[in-house]
């Protein structure tokens, strides 16, 4: 296997504590900074690193001292190496990340003392929902003389998606509009029509799991690139990505990431954007959070380059239950996409279509509450993580519906199966990576009422506690 990237040995030094500041011989110390670097998602698997000589000169070592580090690597297989190819790193056998079916499995109609904290999800608005499904189901009667078959959208519901992105000074025309069911099916029609077996996709680390699940269904090669440490894109690392892997797709979500809740500037999706037109890669954005800014905002993404993929949903700010979202392109692309929708399914609800075409009418008033709504939600669990668990590292994101947690010590799996006996149903950080580390972070949506925040918080003290004098904190875990 070949690397996918590479980082030289300066880069790699800014990034490694003083290996002088801990006892031990100073080859074991590089070789525990590398391994850390790995696990938190800073240094990606596959990436390329450089030879001995050259760290050697970087870290004002014995090109021995770096040898031993490097062997020590690969005994504990956080390092492989290919004549002619380097040594790059990567993680030990067995370690690739599964599906989490934790929140499926637990959840019966008798736990009502379960906080559930693994869907960044709201419940639906109250009242509105009735109130609109009973003013879409009159007007459904010149639907029902049809077939009911749309595989590209009710035009009703195109006109209005394509009105909604037109008001953002992104000019769209219906036809350059595909209603989907949600917006992880519309990322998944794009990757059956666009990517072939081994295909390189590029995305975020963290990112969104389905999204990673679905370039894994079609056969695509992920190349994750990490996020800056206070949030949004390292700029220069994703561009020279993208011109060193050739990848067919980016899979990017700058507005109000998930999981990190990062916004990243105008100036930044920019240089990204004209990387990727040089290098021929297709961006398909994620626009899932969108309305969910806190105060906050940027220029859509599409505006500054119309070559953009955006896909989008309502689950956000409405609800997860109504399985409407959209797709915006080219309309030679999404006729296309129609096209090969068919072969899968012939199009979404029609009644569900009504119902999203009237809530367009409303959606800045609705995204308004729901913004009203998580603020405080936000901000207690925020204050509750400070008081009672104050070694756990949180930056306060700029919208979306979710806190990204660092924790002192690489416990999140084993975190979140303890915390399932107390009642809090939770997702490590893990999940949100491609090839089980992450295991230093944990993500916390705050889509529930503060006072259930707050609890799950309070449960968590004890299982943390209990965790923190285990000696577990002081393994290297990968999640097997």
């Amino acid at each position: 296997m070949a690397a996918l990237s590479r980082i030289g040995g300066r880069a790699l030094a800014d990034l490694l504590p003083d290996l002088h500041s801990t006892p031990g011989p100073v080859y074991a110390s590089l070789a525990r900074g590398v391994t850390a670097l790995v696990l938190d998602g800073r240094i990606v698997t596959e990436t390329r690193l450089p030879s001995e000589r050259e760290l050697a000169s970087a870290l004002g070592l014995s090109r021995a001292t770096v040898t031993a580090a490097y062997d020590s690597l690969r005994a504990d297989g956080f390092l492989a190496s290919r004549t002619g190819s380097g040594s790059y790193v990567t993680v030990p056998a067995g370690s690739e990340p599964r599906p989490s079916f934790a929140r499926w499995k637990l959840r019966t109609e008798d736990d009502t003392d379960v906080i559930d904290l693994s869907c960044g999800a709201l419940a639906a608005p109250p009242n509105l929902l009735p109130a609109t499904v009973g003013e879409a189901a009159s007007r459904l009667g010149p639907y029902l003389l049809g077939d009911g078959y749309e595989p590209a959208g009710l035009p009703v519901l195109r006109e209005a998606v394509a009105a909604r992105f037109t008001a953002r000074n992104v000019p769209t025309r219906p036809d350059q509009v595909l209603v989907t069911n949600g917006s992880l099916h519309g990322l998944d029609l794009l990757l059956r029509l666009l990517i072939g077996p081994g295909d390189r996709v590029v995305t975020e680390l963290p990112s969104y799991p389905g999204a990673l699940d679905a370039v894994r269904a079609n056969g695509g090669r992920l190349v994750p690139v990490p996020m800056a440490p206070e949030g949004g894109w390292q700029v220069d690392q994703l561009q020279a990505t993208l011109r060193q892997t050739a990848a067919r797709v980016a899979y990017l979500t700058p507005d109000f990431h998930n999981p990190t809740g990062a916004l990243v500037p105008a100036a930044d999706r920019r240089e990204v954007l004209r990387t990727a037109r040089q290098t021929g890669t297709t961006v398909v954005v994620d626009e899932s959070f969108v309305d969910l800014g806190f105060g906050v905002a940027e220029r859509a993404t599409a505006e500054l380059d119309p070559g953009v993929i955006t896909v989008g949903s309502l689950s956000k700010p409405v609800w997860g239950g109504l399985r409407i979202g959209w797709l915006r392109a080219s309309t030679d692309l999404v006729h296309r996409l129609a096209a090969l929708r068919t072969s899968i399914d012939m199009g979404g609800p029609v009644l569900d279509q009504v119902v999203a075409a009237l809530l367009f009418e409303r959606i800045d008033e609705i995204a308004a509450d729901r913004i009203r709504q998580l603020v405080p939600q936000r901000d207690a669990l925020v204050r509750a993580i400070a008081d009672e668990l104050p070694d756990w590292r949180v930056t306060v994101p700029q919208g979306g519906i979710s806190l990204w947690a660092e924790l002192p010590a690489p416990l999140s799996t084993p975190l979140c199966m303890l915390a399932a006996q107390a009642g809090v149903v939770l997702v490590p950080g893990s999940r949100f990576g491609v090839d089980g580390t992450l295991e230093r972070f944990l993500r916390l949506p705050f889509a529930l009422p503060a006072e259930r925040l707050v609890e799950a918080v309070q449960r968590l003290v004890g299982v943390w506690r209990q965790l923190d004098g285990s000696g577990l904190a002081a393994r290297q875990l990968v999640v097997a």
